[in-house]
């Protein structure tokens, strides 16, 4: 058998929403089972798996917890460098941190350098997926891409367009934001692994006339998705009252051009008026949730039951460099933690299926990634469920499966991710 490998461990599997459907129907670990790969696909799983993969070469996870790749729904790349950065809220932090850096990415080769980078801290956390924003330099979209395609990663990715509010040699116009991100998406959208998103940074860094533009291409080109961010701060809103006076609220500034679908992706969406709470619902638009970046540079609280258990898609994400880790386990512990201090506890299925199935769905691409079934993507992440003294000894005292999972969710980092699989191959 060419090209057939079987995965054997504990293996993770989703048959629904855990946030509106019965958590033991929805999710369930089939403990001592395996998952079989034959070229970049998953052929079988289970029982049949183990039937099928007779003659696949085998690899033990005993012990071990076999999840579809985490995906990470929101990142900016061009910020790697300046992650964990000290002592700002979002719009200094932009003016001190993120414009300064992206000032850079004009040149190809730092473009080339921090994207490999990246995706290579990616895959050391077990993402195998993510959905990016670039800067507003056709090169920093090239560089994604292309190392994105060296490791047959499913990305998703758009050039950032900014009109205003931004420093010089950052800003574009209504036309070239057009017209850059046009050649961008028929030069990647569907190459390989790839897809495009139309990226508009957000409202205030948008002239009414570029909103409008991209609003136009999206419609021209509608199964392109469009990434951008809503209401993450008080602050920020207020700004946005004031630059778009006839607005009926934040979410209008995108609805009145052309910027609200189905396939719109909205960054953390903490401070939502009713109205567009159910004008996203109506619509089917994904929002995602991004625990360490609302903490780190004080944003808020985002209403994680509220919104994902009354039907708004809803997605997990890092949203690095205001997001203080590229791991999606931390994201996980974060989200939870945020719960918490809202008073429900999300169960470990339901943090799973966030950094998994939910922004495979919100992604627009749950018949490829996201989950391990027959026919999906051979993009797997392997969790160590002891990988550290601390997580060892409270793992020794797990009741159920459940509970084995949970302290790595909580405590874990690269250490717990034992092995990665893309695109059905292992990562040397």
């Amino acid at each position: 058998m060419t090209d057939a490998y079987l995965l054997t461990g504990h293996v993770l599997t989703f048959d629904g929403d855990p946030f509106v459907e019965p958590l033991d129907t929805a999710v369930q670990i089939l403990e001592n089972s395996a998952v079989l790969i034959e070229d970049a696909a998953i052929a079988a799983v289970g029982n049949a798996a183990l039937a099928q993969g007779a003659q696949a070469t085998r690899h033990d996870y005993t012990g071990h917890l076999i999840c579809p790749g985490f995906i990470d729904a929101h990142a900016h790349y061009p910020q790697t460098a300046i992650i964990a950065s000290w002592g700002k809220r979002l719009i200094d932090w932009l003016n001190t941190y993120t414009f300064p850096e992206e000032m850079r990415f004009g040149d190809p080769v730092y473009a080339q350098a921090t994207a490999e980078r990246y995706l290579d801290l990616l895959l050391d956390h077990g993402t195998t997926s993510v959905a990016s924003f670039c800067t507003i330099h056709p090169e920093s979209v090239d560089a994604l891409f292309n190392a994105a395609a060296t490791r047959n990663m499913a990305v998703v990715a758009g050039k950032t367009c900014m009109d205003r509010n931004a420093p010089d040699g950052l800003r574009d116009t209504a036309k070239s934001a057009y017209d850059d991100s046009k050649a961008l998406l028929e030069k990647w959208h569907g190459q390989g692994r790839a897809r495009y998103a139309i990226t508009p940074r957000f409202s205030p860094t948008s002239t009414e006339d570029q909103l409008a533009a991209l609003g136009a291409l999206w419609a021209e080109h509608p199964d392109t998705l469009m990434q951008t961010h809503l209401s993450e701060q008080v602050d920020e809103i207020e700004w946005v009252r004031g630059l778009y006076p006839q607005a009926r609220d934040y979410l209008d500034t995108y609805e009145q051009h052309g910027l609200l679908g189905e396939r719109g992706l909205y960054g953390h969406a903490i401070h939502l008026e009713p109205r567009e709470i159910d004008r996203l619902r109506e619509i089917g638009a994904g929002l995602v949730h991004c625990p360490t970046s609302n903490t780190f540079i004080g944003s808020g609280l985002f209403d994680l039951m509220r919104l994902a258990a009354g039907n708004v898609r809803t997605g997990l994400a890092t949203d690095t460099g205001g997001g203080s880790s590229f791991s999606m386990l931390r994201s996980m512990a974060a989200a939870y933690e945020i719960a918490q201090l809202r008073g429900t506890a999300v169960h470990a299925a339901q943090l799973l299926w966030l950094a998994t199935a939910g922004s495979a769905r919100v992604l627009h691409r749950a018949d490829e990634i996201g989950s391990i079934a027959p026919g999906l993507a051979g993009d797997l992440c392997i969790l160590d469920l002891a990988s550290t003294p601390a997580i060892t000894q409270r793992h020794a005292r797990a009741e159920n499966i459940w509970d084995s999972v949970f302290p790595t969710l909580i405590m874990g980092d690269d250490r717990a991710v034992a092995d990665v699989w893309v695109g059905g191959q292992r990562r040397s």
